[in-house]
């Protein structure tokens, strides 16, 4: 299995320890975290992954992703739904055969998990 969190995945690659050859697991990881850049909370003006909604990625040597994702609060409008939207995100990103979304609060998403980018989108840098 190889596993990188969003941090990791941006600034080092990946944590390789998998039977995937490592230049497919960098595009795998790089177009999963386009696919997540894609989903918005409708509430912000910012993507997902930007507001630091993703806590862990991992691609299994089956190449299904797991994402274990959080809300900018427990009681989030679109808990029901966002899930789907990720999931419906990363399944399309070629040579994944399944996505597996985790939700969870522990521990609470803050902002100051934010990118910068999400920061300057939200106006609150």
């Amino acid at each position: 299995m190889a596993e990188a969190t969003p941090q990791e995945a941006a600034t080092s690659g990946v944590v390789t320890a998998s039977s995937i050859p490592a230049d497919e697991l960098a595009r795998l990881t790089d177009d999963i975290i386009s696919a997540l850049k894609t989903v918005y909370d409708p509430e912000i003006p910012a993507d997902i992954y930007e507001l630091g909604l993703v806590y862990k990625i991992d691609i299994e040597d089956d190449r299904t992703v797991k994402i274990e994702m959080t809300l900018t609060a427990p009681g989030c409008p679109v808990a029901g739904e966002m899930p789907g939207w990720v999931q419906n995100a990363v399944s399309a990103v070629e040579g994944i055969s399944d996505v597996d979304v985790t939700m969870t609060f522990d521990p609470p998403w803050t902002p100051d998990r934010m990118s910068e980018e999400a920061q300057i989108a939200c106006g609150w840098y």
